[in-house]
This record gives C-alpha cells, structure tokens and sequence, in this order.
C-alpha cells in the first residue's frame, strides 16, 4: 500500500521502518526532519509537510499528545484538508477519549476514514515489528488497513466499531503498567532497605508469582536503577495517567490509584525527572525510604 508516516520518535521510526520491510511505498513527516534521514536511507520518502504525507491510501501518525495530534490534523495543510475522499487516518497515538471523539465525526464529515490503533510495546518492540495493535474503528475500514496493522504488529485486536474504545483501553493498559511500576518499586524498597539482593528478589517474583513481560521488563530497570536513555519519557506516562482521570471522571468511575500514580509523576518531574524514563516512579520509594 502506499502509506504516509508521522511522527519519527522512539516508537515511530520503528513502526515506519516495519512498514518499509513489509514492502509498502511509505512517506515519512517529521517535524525535526533529521529525524526522517535514517529511515529515509532505508528507502522511505522524504515528505516536505504533512500534506506529503497524505497522498496514499493511508496516513498513520505516531505522535506525544493530543495538541500534536490536532496540530497534524486541522489547518490548511493538514490531514483532514490533505487526504483524498475514500482515505484513512490511522492514529496510534495515546490520545484523550475526547480527542477520539473529535476525530471520528471530523472525519466523517470531510468523508475520510479514522481508526484508532494504539499499541503496546516499547521501541525495541517497535522495531522488531512485535506491537500489539489495538484498533477501533468500522470494520470494513479496518480490513483495508489490515496490511498496515499487520506490519506494525503481531497481532490486533478489534475492540469495537468506535474508535474511542480502542483509546480507553490503550489508557487503561498504561494505567496498570504504572501500577506494576509503582508497586515493584514499593517491593523492592522494602526488601532492599532489610539487605535483600534486588536481582535476586526479582527472579524469585518472576520466576513464581509474576512472570508477565512487564515484571521482567520493567522490574529490571528498577532493580539497575537504568532509567535512561528513556524508552517512554516520564512526562508521558504523567499525561497518560491524567488523560485516565479525565476519562474515569466522565464516566463516573473512581479510580484511587491512578489518583495516587498522578501525584508519584508530579512528584517524578517536581524532582527534575523530566529526562527519565516513566519507570524512574518504580524509585521513588527507595529514596522516600532513605535507601539507594
């Protein structure tokens, strides 16, 4: 297929170099445009502007928030006045369900097509073409972009015709891989303070109780205390967890522990955690408790 590509980050690069290998013709836009060289090199195409990017059958964009998404989407050259009739905007970002929103009747209106697919996985993940891809959106539209999803992904998952499904439960998921986070770093603060090894209480936990990916991964950045470089910067993970409250709010769900994961990111980035990874709430309990 012949795609269009925005947003070059960590997890973006990536998924546009799995795009290439898959044998699709991808244009790429990033707006520091040193970052498009190296996938360029690959056999990308360098797009001057966003409106480069949207002259496919699909555009995907890969972006921090909600403000770079509308900054992409609305405006003269932007997506939704640069996509031909018939096309589809895939977005991938972690978006507020409100934003989603938007995007959906938005593009309706111009007569152009939005899935969400947000995925999970970190940027080595990205690379290796091994997300797992979340997709939300009419089902025909989604088996058009099908091919893209496959690329990026090693599996997707459907979970409604409503794109903004697929952003909550991409919140969600984010949600309780800070949860891990905290409560590994809480752990582990408490065994280490009495002189138990890190290394070694981490293998017990994931060689019994808990041996899901995100224990080992997560629970080995902790253990090293390695927060940098950040493979998912802190301040996002900080804009994840709010956009979880304004959701919880709208639907009227109490969520007390994402209140407390709010208050551990302010307290990160109050600290000048700004350049760590999100993992980097996993130490504050260590500090808090006095010990390394």
């Amino acid at each position: 297929m012949k795609v269009g590509f925005i947003g070059l980050g960590h997890m973006g690069a990536g998924m546009a170099a799995s795009l290439l290998k898959a044998g699709h013709e991808v244009t790429v836009y990033n707006r520091t445009r040193s970052k498009a060289d190296e996938i360029v090199k690959k056999g990308a195409i360098a797009g001057a502007n966003v409106a480069d990017a949207c002259q496919g059958d699909v555009v995907v964009t890969m972006l921090a928030d909600d403000s770079a998404v509308e900054r992409v989407t609305y405006g003269e050259k932007g997506i939704l006045a640069s996509l031909r009739k018939g096309a589809t905007h895939v977005s991938s970002s972690t978006i507020s369900v409100v934003l989603s929103e938007r995007l959906t009747a938005d593009h309706a209106s111009a007569g152009r097509h939005f899935v969400a697919a947000p995925v999970f996985g970190r940027p080595d993940v990205a690379a290796a073409g091994e997300l797992s891809v979340i997709a939300g959106g009419s089902k025909e539209v989604i088996a058009e972009v099908t091919p893209v999803l496959d690329a990026i992904g090693k599996r997707t998952f459907v979970v409604s015709e409503t794109p903004k499904a697929a952003n909550l439960v991409k919140l969600s998921g984010n949600f309780l891989i800070a949860s891990v986070i905290e409560s590994l770093g809480e752990a582990m603060a408490l065994v280490a303070k009495d002189g138990v090894d890190r290394q070694q209480y981490l293998d017990i936990l994931t060689s019994t109780l808990f041996g899901a990916p995100v224990y080992k991964t997560y629970g080995k950045l902790i253990a090293e205390g390695k927060f940098e470089p950040t493979g998912f910067a802190a301040p996002l993970g900080y804009k994840d967890i709010r956009l979880v409250l304004a959701a919880a709010d709208d639907l009227r769900v109490p969520m007390p522990l994402a209140s407390l994961l709010r208050d551990r990111f302010l307290t990160l980035l109050a600290h000048g955690g700004d350049h760590l990874d999100w993992s980097a709430i996993g130490g504050l309990a260590a500090r808090d408790s006095g010990g390394a």
